[in-house]
């Protein structure tokens, strides 16, 4: 299975592509950044993050795109960028034809290492250890794009037996 995984942000989003299936070590196939500039208005940033990621989708055909849910914070205008960037990749994925996966922070950071209240340096330690990397991926928006990509392959392909055992699909966003 390949993943395609998303944390979502309006100045950047963490992007990665893991390769993994059952008995097989998890492969590390493309890890970065999607960057855009704060010069831009909101919908042309929004333009960019489009044609980047759909660009990523047709190069790596992904399996399944993950993105990480939206959570409340203090500072409201963050959070907005940051669902407005998720409902981009949603589009994305819908536009691709791609199934589409979502996953909570602390989801991710659990699968990962164990607990859903670690912090990114955890986060990043134990993405490096699970790959065999020599470091973790940088800057932090990228390793943990590349924890939610291993959070879907560990536990995705878990809903999807349920989901195809009871015929119930699994909530997204």
């Amino acid at each position: 299975m390949r993943v395609l995984a998303v944390d979502p942000g309006l100045t950047r989003c963490g992007v990665a592509v893991v390769d993994g299936g059952t008995g097989h070590r998890a492969t590390l196939v493309h890890v970065g950044v999607v960057r855009t500039s704060l010069d831009l208005q909101t919908g042309d940033r929004l333009a960019q993050v489009h044609s980047q990621l759909t660009a990523l989708v047709a190069e790596h055909s992904p399996d399944v795109v993950a993105v990480e849910r939206v959570f409340a914070q203090h500072n409201v205008s963050s959070v907005m960028g940051t669902a407005q960037a998720a409902g981009i990749v949603m589009l994305v994925a819908s536009q691709a034809g791609v199934r589409l996966a979502v996953h909570t922070p602390s989801e991710v950071k659990a699968a990962v290492t164990g607990s859903g209240r670690a912090d990114k340096a955890q986060v990043g330690t134990m993405v490096a250890r699970i790959l065999g990397l020599a470091a973790p991926p940088r800057p932090a928006d990228a390793a943990d794009a590349v924890a939610l990509a291993l959070c879907q392959l560990w536990r995705g392909r878990a809903a999807s037996r349920l989901e195809a055992a009871t015929g119930a699909p699994r909530r997204q966003g």
